[in-house]
């Protein structure tokens, strides 16, 4: 196969689209592999569909050889079996919703597990007929608030997803490992590297969950891992350790005291330092506890206020905070109209004693993790100027519930190993390439996936997910393997294997580089041929290294010396081989 450059539709451009932030989405876009339709919306040009296609092609072959089969849904689906599976209205502004010219409700798929679901409520109806494992690659949509960065967030995006069905929770667990082992040879085979953390399930439901991670410094995921065990999880799913509740039978009783002008922890810590020292040591944040009240609609239109404690020296993640709340849920922190119309709240001194859904303010309050039984407090008297101290978690105060969203932090203790070890976590970004599911019967439950067991007895399916993202997969892996001079891809995903490149104006030159372009074809290696006549040899390499095809082979005034250079586009290795004996060499490097 050889593409020409001189009928190729392609066009490379000099400068970064104004538009892009990340690297990845400036070299796609000047190399020629996607053009911009919208935000968030892009054209895939003949390179860069060449690359997508080549990605849908290894995640094909490793879901083929565990049994899984391909099929293919519509992307504008109907609005009842949402309805059914309550996502209808948990995806809120999340969905592009539409209606047909009879005012049915539809959308377009974000993604299909009731679909899947359906399909198999159709066609099976014994545990004759399971394990099973169906996938498609598909297009889906989603209405990101804030689409950046090119392919890695979209509004329109290919994403491979796959699901398991099975009689039972050990075929489940059987059918999800499967799916474990061939991702890891997928990602393998993409030519990036990769950590599998700990992931929350979000709006998917189940219990085992994890997500596949490019390493990248521009990557939206913030993961962590330990210096000491294997533990790995991305932050949103990091599991605080909670310090094991303490007696306080001899704890000084808590007492209001005046802290003028102290509306922030750091005012607050300075005032104590100055008015209440310590004999054992200086107050610090994490001896205060803050309340932080947030305004929440869900995506029913009820909305309510959610006050969070924890210590001072902690924010609230609102990452960590969006997954606890769930699909289509938003917030805000309370704004001066919020404080008004509760006046119980003492903004800057709120403290647990007005906070709580029977008390005067009617606030939800739920508190971190470390605020245990046993443990001592200086928190808001809710009065302006006044703090308390000595309140202790327990005794003077309780929580509605729990919820864990307070930042992670370099130096943390392990979720596992800390308390034994001494292990503690330290932080990486990455970019979520796949996530996989251990469902359970969320859906089977909503959409009656039932099936008669060995005993003639109906029992509910229990199902798996599994996704992972082609078109980011190509942006993830420009990201990983560019450099200054521009893509570098891998020869598993690279548009051709060879990128051929006729320079100056002699007859014999082209003539040369027609004959290698052939023979190579011939010999099954994929061929990008720079074949254009008028154009400088200055701007045909320019265009070979931002273009990042693997082998770059330059025919050139060399020729008359009998050799041709042979170049690695991702090492800057050149060797030169004599002419007669370039197809071979060029053949042998494309095998190797």
């Amino acid at each position: 196969m050889i593409l020409r450059m001189s009928s190729l539709f392609v066009r490379t451009l000099r400068d970064d689209p104004a538009d892009a932030e990340v690297p990845s989405h400036k070299l796609l876009v000047r190399a020629g592999y996607i053009r911009r339709a919208a935000p968030g919306i892009y054209t895939w040009l003949p390179l860069g569909l060449r690359v997508l296609r080549k990605v849908e092609n290894i995640i094909r072959e490793e879901m083929d050889a565990i049994g899984a089969q391909e099929l293919l849904f519509p992307a504008l689906l109907p609005r009842e079996p949402y309805d059914a599976s309550g996502r209808w209205t948990e995806y809120g502004d999340g969905i592009f919703r539409l209606k047909d010219r009879k005012e049915a409700d539809y959308l377009l798929g974000p993604t299909h597990e009731e679909m899947f679901t359906l399909v198999v409520k159709d066609l099976y109806s014994s545990y004759k007929d399971l394990p099973l494992a169906i996938y498609q690659i598909q297009t889906k949509y989603r209405d990101e608030a804030r689409p950046r960065a090119g392919l890695l967030r979209g509004r329109e995006f290919v994403m491979k997803d796959s699901y398991s069905f099975d009689v039972d929770d050990a075929g489940l667990d059987a059918s999800y490992q499967r799916h474990r082992d061939a991702y890891i040879r997928i990602f393998d085979k993409l030519g990036f590297e990769f950590v599998i953390v700990k992931a929350m399930s979000g709006a998917m439901g189940g219990s085992k969950s994890e997500e596949f991670l490019a390493k990248a410094a521009v990557g939206e995921d913030t993961y962590v891992r330990c210096t000491r065990c294997d533990y790995a999880a991305n932050v949103e799913a990091v599991d605080t350790p909670a310090p094991a509740p303490s007696a306080y039978d001899d704890a000084a009783a808590a007492h209001a005291e005046q802290t003028p002008d102290t509306p922030t922890i750091d005012t607050l810590v300075a005032h104590l330092d100055a008015a209440f020292p310590r004999a054992d040591r200086p107050w610090t944040a994490g001896d205060t506890l803050k309340n932080v009240v947030f305004s929440v609609r869900y995506p029913d239109g009820t909305v309510e206020a959610l006050a969070i404690g924890l210590p001072g020296d902690r924010e609230v993640d609102t990452k960590r905070l969006e997954s606890k709340l769930g699909e289509g849920v938003t917030f805000e922190p309370f704004g001066e109209a919020d404080f008004a119309a509760r006046p119980t709240l003492a903004k800057g001194y709120i403290g647990p004693g007005a906070l709580g859904e029977k008390k005067p303010a009617g606030v939800r309050y739920l508190l971190d993790p470390r605020v245990v039984e046993g443990t001592a407090w200086v928190t808001g008297a809710d009065i302006s100027g006044s703090h308390v101290l000595d309140l202790v978690a327990g005794r003077d105060f309780t929580g509605d519930g729990v919820i864990d969203v307070g930042e992670v932090r370099d130096g943390d203790p392990c979720p596992v190993c800390g308390v034994t070890d001494g292990g503690v976590l330290e932080s990486a970004r990455g970019i979520e390439m796949g996530h996989i599911f251990q469902l359970g019967r969320k859906f089977a439950d909503a959409l009656g996936l039932q099936v008669l067991d060995e005993n003639g007895k109906l029992v509910t399916v229990t199902m798996g997910s599994y996704g992972i993202g082609p078109s980011r997969a190509v942006a993830a892996i420009a990201e990983g393997t560019l450099d200054e001079l521009g893509l570098s891809w891998p020869r598993n995903v690279a548009p051709a294997d060879v990128h051929l490149v006729a320079t100056g104006k002699d007859e014999e030159v082209f003539a040369a580089a027609e004959r290698i372009a052939t023979e190579l074809s011939a010999a099954g290696v994929e061929v990008l041929y720079d074949d254009r006549p008028k154009v400088s040899p200055g701007v045909k390499f320019k265009d070979a290294e931002i273009i990042g095809v693997p082998t770059i082979v330059v025919v050139g005034r060399n020729l008359a010396e009998g050799t041709i250079e042979v170049r690695d586009r991702a090492t800057g290795e050149r060797e030169d081989v004599a002419a007669e004996s370039v197809v071979d060499h060029v053949i042998g490097v494309v095998r190797a």
